[in-house]
């Protein structure tokens, strides 16, 4: 089902708003291009047009849609650290996905690699439910950076690489010639023999980014990937990005860094307290909440607070005694 509409949330009549609540609520997905969630309340700020999935398999492959998340739900002894999260990625798309610390970012993120399992919800790649503990095939098309560059200290930069690529059963000569490349191109020949225990945390971070790109995988998920990189990387994986995009890869993008987010992202997913408030694209969403920027947007669904305010206490309690 398709509807389509250019008028805001005040004039849609109030069975409208209820059917929708109870489409979110009966575990049939509901994906917008200019749909904006106020909050965790269901507030339809405006709608251009809203697509009702029943998950038959035709609509999926119809939409082209490569990841496709559907009330993804985590809880941890009763308590939701995110909950009800929906949204997809096309082919050659880049997602944003921000948030405060806490919001459910990385849990999200831990569950789609497989890390965490989910206690509700579903993952689909491809036309293709993703089952935890049986998902190799989906890992193989799978790039993950994760926050924490986690590796095996005792080994170098190229000897790391070698395990990953072998892991993905790429053949030994053709992952020769990617781990030279990518050593080059990321500036580590120097460091090539080097301990991985004594690289500092940017030039980790090139191994991590190297490692996810190793096999040429469809989908990437990107937590923090411009952690520690010194200029001249973050604006190689600046360009990267878009560049793998032009490819048709699809990218979510986890980060902090909202200005980066606003500057490669096409469309951002906004979580508060691990519930959407927002998600929308960039553009739209400036237009809706008449922000000149992605940050004013953020700060106005996702910062409770004033954050002026909180800067002057702060200075003030430097200065108590």
């Amino acid at each position: 089902m398709r509807c389509r509409s250019t008028t805001t949330a005040q004039s849609i009549c109030d069975s409208s708003c209820i059917i929708v609540c109870l489409f979110i609520h009966s575990g049939l997905s509901v994906f917008s291009r200019g749909l904006t969630i106020a909050q965790g309340k269901f507030r339809i700020l405006r709608v251009t047009w809203i697509v009702v999935n029943d998950l038959h398999p035709h609509h999926r492959y119809r939409e082209n849609i490569m990841l496709e998340v559907q009330g993804l739900t985590k809880r941890y002894h009763g308590i939701p650290a995110i909950e009800d999260v929906s949204f997809r990625i096309r082919p050659g798309q880049i997602l944003g996905y921000l948030g405060p610390n806490g919001s459910g970012k990385t849990t999200t993120v831990k569950m789609l690699c497989g890390l965490v399992e989910p206690s509700d919800g579903r993952i689909v790649f491809n036309g293709k439910k993703v089952v935890h503990r049986n998902n190799s095939g989906f890992l193989q098309h799978l790039g993950y950076v994760p926050e924490e560059p986690y590796l095996y200290p005792q080994l170098t930069g190229p000897e790391y690489l070698r395990l990953i690529g072998r892991l993905h059963s790429i053949p030994r000569e053709p992952l020769e010639e990617k781990i030279n490349a990518f050593i080059q191109l990321f500036s580590l020949s120097d460091a090539r023999y080097d301990l991985l225990l004594d690289y500092s945390k940017g030039m980790r971070q090139k191994i991590l980014l190297s490692a996810a790109l190793l096999h040429n995988p469809q989908l990437l998920i990107l937590d923090e990937p411009f952690s520690g990189l010194d200029v001249e990387a973050a604006l190689i994986l600046r360009q990267l990005l878009g560049a793998l995009a032009r490819e048709g890869k699809a990218i979510l993008f986890s980060s902090h860094v909202i200005e980066v987010v606003e500057k490669i992202c096409s469309e951002v997913v906004i979580l508060y307290k691990g519930r959407i408030v927002a998600y929308d694209t960039i553009e739209h969403l400036r237009e809706l909440r008449q922000s000149p920027s992605l940050e004013s947007v953020f700060a106005e669904l996702a910062v409770p607070e004033s954050t002026s305010a909180i800067a002057e206490e702060m200075v003030a309690a430097m200065k108590i005694g």
